[in-house]
């Protein structure tokens, strides 16, 4: 058996993805993804297998169903943590608006940067600002991360 991933794997792998264009619904490295489809195609390349496929999502799904769904997959994968500031290799889970469920992840590279995919560009590493700090629902670890 191999060594749970440390950290800097996470974001040595959320990094592999950057300029892989906007795709909804897909996960592939260099050929399309979506914020989930970056944050599995880690998970694979980190862990192997996914533990549970994703069903089939509308664009806009969080906006029709009113149901946290995407934080309730992470709950069940991930580890929850309550870091004020994001550790690398963390995922970050977002919210657009207050009253809508949480539809957004990405992946911390540092404190201040993170790796996302959105729609109508490719992925890519930005700062983690001000909107991203207020927007921010939750931050989880990879499941046996070592630091």
């Amino acid at each position: 058996m191999s060594a749970p991933p440390a950290r800097s794997d996470v974001v040595a792998a959320a990094r592999g993805w950057i300029g892989t264009p906007y795709r909804h619904q897909a996960s592939l490295r260099g050929i399309g993804c979506d914020c989930l489809g970056l944050v599995r195609g880690v998970w694979r390349q980190l862990y192997g297998a996914e533990p549970e496929a994703p069903p089939p999502y509308s664009r806009d799904w969080a906006e029709a169903g009113r149901r946290e769904i995407l934080a309730d997959a992470m709950l069940r994968h991930f580890q929850s943590h309550d870091g004020a500031t994001a550790r690398p290799g963390d995922v970050l889970l977002f919210r657009w608006r207050a009253h809508l469920p949480a539809a957004h992840l990405a992946i911390a590279t540092a404190g201040d940067r993170m790796v996302h995919a959105h729609a109508g560009a490719s992925v890519a590493e930005v700062a983690i600002g001000a909107w991203w700090l207020s927007h921010r629902v939750a931050s989880f670890s990879f499941p046996e991360i070592q630091d």
